[in-house]
C-alpha cells in the first residue's frame, strides 16, 4: 500500500538525504512494515506543496502513547505510531 503524507521543508531534506529515517506521527492512519510512504514537501509560510516527493519502504512500525505535539483528544482516540523506512 502506498501512504501520502505532508513533510515540512527542514524535515524533507533530511529525509531525502538519508539523515533522517525514522518519523513520529499521529496514528490516524494505518501502516505496516512494507508498505511505501510517500513524503511530499509542504512549504508551511506559503501554505502549499513543493511538488517534490520522496518514497520510502516502512520497514517497522511502533505504536505507542505519549509525546505532546497534539490534542489530549487525539492522542487517546488515535495513540502514537513511530515508522521506520529506507
Amino acid at each position: 500500500m502506498k501512504i501520502e503524507k505532508k513533510i515540512k521543508k527542514e524535515y524533507f531534506e533530511k529525509v531525502m538525504s538519508g539523515v533522517m529515517n525514522t518519523d513520529m506521527r499521529l496514528a490516524d492512519f494505518e501502516c505496516k512494515e512494507g508498505d511505501v510512504i510517500v513524503f511530499k514537501e509542504w512549504d508551511s509560510v506559503a501554505q502549499k506543496f513543493t511538488g517534490r516527493s520522496v518514497e520510502k519502504k516502512i520497514t517497522s512500525v511502533i505504536k505507542n502513547a505519549r509525546p505532546r505535539p497534539w490534542t489530549e483528544e487525539n492522542i487517546e482516540k488515535f495513540g502514537f505510531q513511530t515508522i521506520s523506512f529506507k
